[in-house]
């Protein structure tokens, strides 16, 4: 089992940062690699259960579906259901906690995933790079204009 983990610091409340990034379909409207985005058959993006469809700029197709939801622990985890990536078993988690000091937030992704050796570098660096550390800054900047 292959393991990516991110982790990064947004100069916001968490409660500010939580009310945007709870929304589990809410990540086209901050995350460069995001085209677009939908939760199939109409359900909440809060709802366990419910299945977001999305395409990403190069133009894959991802279904994920939301396996736990939490607005006491500021958290969600997920599984990647479909998707262009060699990978199984895909299971990731998004979190916030509050750093007192200051008044920002620590927000930590991470995931679990089966792939094969010869891939496995290149898809950490997508699911790493990519798609965690890259979704954690563009948060933040999406959030400090709001």
């Amino acid at each position: 089992m292959t393991k990516v983990y991110v982790s990064g610091i947004i100069d916001q409340p968490v409660e500010k940062v939580w009310a945007y990034a709870r929304d589990f379909n809410g990540h086209g409207e901050w995350h460069p690699i995001i085209a677009e985005s939908h939760i199939e058959d109409g359900k909440p993006s809060d709802q366990v259960g419910c299945v977001r469809c999305f395409k990403v700029s190069d133009g894959g197709t991802l279904r994920e579906r939301l396996l736990s939801f939490s607005d006491l622990d500021r958290s969600f985890t997920y599984s990647i259901i479909v998707s262009p990536m060699p990978i199984q078993n895909y299971v990731a988690t998004f979190r916030c906690k509050p750093i007192t000091e200051g008044n920002k937030t620590f927000v930590e992704w991470f995931a679990e995933f089966d792939v094969a050796p010869k891939n496995e570098s290149e898809i950490c660096e997508r699911v790493g790079r990519n798609t965690f550390a890259t979704g954690i800054i563009s948060l933040g900047k999406a959030i400090a204009v709001r």
